[in-house]
């Protein structure tokens, strides 16, 4: 790959909207990290164009295929998606950085042509199954300007959503990592790619419960309605002023089973060698800010009120990236901190759930 590719992908470009994934991206080893930049990249200007609420969703969805087809090779239009997708999408972004992805596109179409056959079918891969998950979304919930809301339906709806849009990276990742770095994953390859989709799912589980309360506000449930039902509620409910009190015991049964998952993430983690330093560090990362993140929301009394996200700070973020830095060939270390907040996060649910029950038994 080109220098002047690889300065498009890992440029201030890159840098502007990825956030904190940036991080991940840039200790990733040399040989997993253009391609998986790549795909954010991609995957990122998907999502860009999916969540435009000023665009009618028909349009999203028209320009969302579109550009599928385009990373999977579709003849050559001359250049009409790009121009579409600036004058249309583009002209839409109020911020700046999301303006100047789209009108990049061009470039890293081209990228995608200079990666070797196998990283470039393993970025369309990744990229078509993002876009489907972008696609249900369009396909499932109302337009956010209707001021109706939808839901998922049951807990295997969620789970098939978080794996279109996390799990799936996940797979992506270990695919990777077998690819490029052949000999550091010991544990089978199945066994692994299952981790990683769990991995990616318990990522994607901490985002929907601490977003949830914005999300309802656009029309989007993705508490599914069987879960809510057993709790005598409903999508709407989570609207209401004292929403956060009454579906706090949901809160608490999905917090247990990402929890679960973040297990997986740590088997993950720990499958891989002590000695792969950078590849260690982009998975704990993740996980750490994840689980203190979750940390935050169980204590969050107003936890569905959108002006109280339970969100943990810049500053902590980077304190986590120093610390685990200087621990991260200790597998021990790694694990104790870990299991700290996983214990922390069980006690106080547990904590909160047995106080809850002795109230409405007295």
């Amino acid at each position: 790959m080109s220098e002047s590719v690889r300065a498009f992908l890992l440029g201030p470009l890159l840098k502007s909207v990825s956030r904190s994934f940036y991080l991940t991206l840039r200790i990733l080893p040399a040989g997993m990290r253009d391609p998986i930049a790549l795909a954010y990249l991609l995957a990122r200007a998907a999502d860009t164009i999916a969540d435009t609420s000023l665009i009618d969703p028909a349009q999203r969805l028209e320009l969302l295929l579109a550009l599928r087809a385009s990373v999977n090779g579709a003849p050559p239009d001359d250049g009409s998606l790009v121009r579409r997708l600036r004058d249309d999408v583009a002209s839409q972004q109020g911020h700046a950085d999301e303006k100047l992805l789209l009108e990049s596109l061009g470039g890293a179409f081209d990228a995608l042509t200079q990666l070797d056959t196998a990283d470039r079918d393993a970025v369309r891969e990744i990229v078509t199954t993002l876009t489907m998950g972008m696609e249900f979304d369009l396909r499932t919930f109302p337009d956010e300007r209707s001021g109706q809301l939808g839901a998922l339906a049951t807990l295997d709806d969620l789970d098939r959503y978080t794996y279109l849009v996390a799990g799936c990276v996940g797979e992506f990742w270990t695919k990777m990592t077998y690819s490029h770095l052949p000999g550091t994953l010991k544990e089978a390859a199945a066994t692994m790619i299952e981790h990683g989709v769990r991995f990616g799912k318990a990522l994607q589980m901490t985002n929907v419960l601490r977003d949830c309360a914005k999300d309802v506000r656009i029309g989007r449930c993705y508490l599914p309605e069987r879960m809510l039902e057993r709790f005598a509620l409903t999508p709407q409910d989570l609207l209401a002023p004292d929403a956060s009190s009454r579906a706090r015991p949901l809160l608490f049964e999905l917090v247990g089973k990402t929890l679960e998952l973040y297990r997986d993430a740590l088997a993950y983690t720990f499958a891989i060698p002590a000695r792969s330093v950078r590849l260690r560090l982009a998975c704990i990362w993740p996980i750490l800010i994840g689980l203190e993140t979750l940390a935050l929301l169980v204590d969050n009394d107003r936890w569905l009120d959108p002006a109280c996200v339970s969100k943990i700070g810049r500053s902590r973020v980077y304190g986590i990236v120093a610390k685990s830095s200087m621990v991260v060939m200790s597998t021990r270390t790694l694990n104790a901190w870990a299991e700290r907040l996983i214990g922390t996060i069980e006690a106080r649910i547990g904590g909160r759930v047995g106080g809850q029950a002795s109230t409405a038994r007295s």
